[in-house]
């Protein structure tokens, strides 16, 4: 019987990007959320890429492009950090 706790919900290039994020000025914390499995962002998009759907209360609502679909994350940021910490994003796309 596997270990409990051990949640493997993406995968290992997401948690590189994740940790990517989480070291970026602003951003206090990345919780992963639910992982819709088949679906994509589109053909351009690879592994461990992000859209930003909109900003909420406290932080960023977005998705991850992972191995076997898509990745729901919420970017909890400091307060007045979420346009710094989205053009941060967006600008690390594009490279």
């Amino acid at each position: 019987m596997p270990s409990r706790g051990r949640h493997r919900s993406t995968s290992k290039e997401c948690h590189d990007v994740l940790r990517r994020i989480e070291s970026l000025e602003g951003v206090a914390a990345v919780i992963i959320g639910r992982s819709y499995g088949g679906k994509s962002l589109g053909s351009e998009c690879r592994t461990g890429s992000i859209r930003i759907q909109r900003q909420v209360s406290g932080g960023l609502k977005a998705v991850m492009q992972s191995s076997k679909g898509l990745q729901e994350i919420y970017i909890r940021t400091q307060p007045g950090c979420e346009d710094a910490v989205q053009k941060a994003l967006e600008a690390s796309q594009k490279t």
